[in-house]
């Protein structure tokens, strides 16, 4: 079922975009409508950055590289991206500069961010693009990053936990090693090993909170698209501190920890077939769609305000009937710029037609 429009007031809007050498824009002022922003134009023109920059503004890192000077455009000094527009009923004003001999700075209405974690809990974006595919068809770690940045969005009260998790596993990890070196005793590794345990009940408890809440929608959405029986699997038991210290020797053999939610897996399914090894590359879009619309549905219900949704070359991989399933989805609820190489290509009249050409962007 469609979803019905969101409120005015309670969806992230982006009204206008401010770009000062960032990728292929030495300047950009542009103005954005609520609903959906359909951005058309050439291959290489610089759709694709355009979403970067909105991602970039909105989350403080971009979805397609960690090298911020790649960000910079070529020959300048400095990038920024400023963003305003509402949070709701509230007025947003967002900032990012990036400098090649200076660090990352946001800021949100005019107060420094100390992380972009703390910039995620603050604003919710979802982005689609064809590197995510990597979420179903890629290893187990790039399944556990997706599903952490996940659970920070649904529960920002845990989503410091992957972090803590990991720390932890590293600090062990280290007196594992001074142990295997002769500059320790094994009795240095059990604080460790307590506190990752600890940790570990913490995170695949919220892990699977996680997946209880987004299965209904992705299961939903996915049989919309024409994915039958989707579902995900996370068959994970935390370890106790019992079971650490009986492995312990062969963690010291091997300098690491090897049991724990750091080398769980998440499986995406469409009835008994793991998406990963047994689908297509089409399905595998469909899954990764209906995660999308899943969560984005899940943040507008427990958030209270819809999602930025930015969505890039993805209308040119389905066909008429869901790219029409698609558009009214991410149509519906709030506002949501997606890229195509021509206008036809969307079943829908969107709000706002733009169209990019090297360096800039018309439209009204």
């Amino acid at each position: 079922m469609v979803p019905h429009h969101a409120d005015p007031a309670r969806r992230l809007i982006v009204r206008e975009v401010t770009l000062r050498d960032f990728r292929s824009y030495a300047r950009l002022e542009l103005e954005l409508e609520p609903g959906l922003v359909l951005v058309t134009g050439e291959n290489g023109a610089g759709k694709t950055n355009l979403l970067e920059s909105l991602h970039l503004g909105t989350q403080g890192f971009s979805p397609r590289t960690r090298s911020d000077a790649q960000l910079i455009r070529y020959g300048a000094a400095a990038a920024r991206v400023a963003l305003s527009g509402e949070r709701g009923s509230t007025p947003m004003l967002l900032e990012v500069t990036l400098g090649l001999d200076a660090p990352k700075r946001a800021c949100l209405n005019g107060a420094a961010v100390q992380s972009t974690e703390h910039l995620r809990a603050e604003i919710s974006t979802l982005v689609f693009t064809p590197d995510r595919l990597a979420v179903v068809k890629g290893g187990p770690a790039a399944r556990r990053a997706y599903f952490d940045r996940t659970l920070g969005r649904l529960y920002p009260a845990r989503a410091t936990l992957p972090v803590a998790y990991a720390a932890a596993v590293g600090q062990r990890n280290a007196a594992l090693r001074r142990v295997a070196a002769g500059l320790s005793s094994r009795d240095a590794v059990a604080p460790w090993s307590a506190r990752v345990a600890d940790l570990a009940a913490a995170l695949v408890a919220a892990r699977r909170d996680t997946l209880d809440l987004l299965q209904p929608g992705f299961c939903e959405r996915a049989g919309e698209l024409g994915l039958a029986g989707g579902r995900l699997d996370y068959a994970s038991e935390a370890p106790t501190v019992s079971a650490l210290e009986q492995r312990l020797e062969r963690d010291v053999e091997r300098g690491s920890t090897g049991l724990g939610p750091h080398l769980d897996d998440i499986a995406v399914r469409a009835g008994d077939r793991d998406l990963r090894t047994f689908g297509s590359q089409g399905e595998q879009r469909l899954a990764v769609l209906s995660l999308l619309l899943a969560e984005a549905e899940l943040l507008r219900s427990r958030r209270g305000v819809s999602p930025l949704l930015l969505l890039d070359d993805v209308l040119s991989e389905l066909d008429a009937g869901r790219r029409r399933i698609l558009s009214e989805h991410i149509g519906s609820g709030g506002q949501a710029v997606i890229t195509a190489t021509g206008a036809e290509a969307l079943p829908l009249a969107p709000a706002q037609l733009l169209t990019v050409v090297p360096g800039s962007v018309r439209g009204g």
